[in-house]
């Protein structure tokens, strides 16, 4: 992995994605006692950055992979993202979703075309599930994270964002990433690296599934004791993965752990001082820039706001509790 690679992914997703702006809000500068600029992948296609994976490791495949199809395992957003890229090029796309994944996200990646296998996270070995169907088929296998085109492609994230700052008169500062398996993170870092490396990313994970700060903190890849019960689903896994861990091992500062209620507040005055929706675990990263800032380092701070399918319920939740 390195930035030759981010820098062809990008260019394969020119006119395709969407360059997403940086957000601000004075009323939110406030709250964190330091500027917020905020990146809303939630304006994405399908909302959230997981199309620009899905379409880097699509168009990297030659033809005649292409042909056969791909097949993906995701609670929903590297689904929907998957199934747009495959669409678009007339590619069969079999996912594999655990069957407690929010109604919306199901319903969207099979609006989108794609054929989705459920499975109960309890009782069913998702990925023997998503091995037969490779082996019988002859299928791609894209997986959400740990994957060199995936990571590319969340890797133009980081090339935006280099540019933006810059814009903006930052050059130094955190940058903070909401977390699963690390493969936004870890093309962030790589862009970071070589365009802005007066900007450090951050992971940024949910309570009781805090796998990258445990890991980065004692130095070995650390698995999270259970791979459900959050609200903040787009970013349970349940352990960094293999490709991603020594890259944000390397190029991040210390894990950021915010909770759940921290997450519902920032999808709220997101909404009220932004007029974007997010997702709890989309919304872990503005939460630590809004309420954990003497842990940041800067007099700025970048929140990717990575998602924004969210369970209507949910959303209401968040409005009727901060809102």
């Amino acid at each position: 992995m390195d930035i030759n690679l981010i820098e062809a992914a990008d260019r394969r997703l020119e006119g395709h994605v969407r360059r997403t702006p940086l957000l601000s809000s004075p009323f939110l500068d406030e709250i964190a006692g330091r500027r917020v600029l905020v990146k809303p992948e939630c304006l994405q296609h399908t909302g959230s950055f997981k199309f620009r994976g899905g379409w880097a490791a699509i168009t990297a495949l030659d033809p005649e992979q292409r042909a056969r199809g791909v097949l993906a395992t995701s609670s929903g957003n590297h689904a929907q993202g998957i199934a747009k890229a495959a669409a678009a090029h007339g590619v069969r796309a079999v996912i594999v979703m655990p069957s407690d994944a929010p109604e919306i996200k199901i319903a969207n990646t099979r609006a989108l075309g794609a054929e989705v296998v459920l499975y109960d996270r309890a009782t069913e070995d998702r990925d023997l599930l998503a091995a037969d169907r490779i082996e019988a088929d002859g299928l791609s296998f894209i997986p959400p994270f740990d994957h060199p085109q995936v990571i590319a492609g969340q890797g133009s994230v980081g090339l935006e964002i280099a540019a933006q700052a810059q814009e903006e008169g930052v050059t130094e500062g955190d940058v903070l990433v909401c977390c699963g398996g690390g493969g936004l993170t870890s093309g962030i870092a790589l862009a970071l690296e070589a365009r802005a490396p007066g900007l450090r990313p951050r992971t940024v994970e949910p309570e009781g599934f805090d796998d990258f700060a445990r890991s980065l903190d004692e130095g070995r890849i650390c698995r999270n004791p259970a791979t459900s019960g959050s609200i903040c689903d787009a970013i349970l896994t349940p352990e960094p993965g293999r490709l991603t861990f020594p890259v944000v091992s390397r190029l991040a500062g210390p894990g950021l752990v915010v909770s759940e209620d921290e997450c519902l507040r920032a999808m709220a005055l997101a909404f009220a001082r932004l007029r974007i929706v997010l997702e709890p675990g989309g919304a872990a990263a503005l939460a630590a820039a809004l309420f954990r800032p003497e842990e940041i380092a800067g007099e700025a701070v970048i929140a990717v706001a990575t998602g924004g399918n969210v369970d209507p319920a949910v959303f209401r939740q968040a409005l009727d509790r901060h809102g």
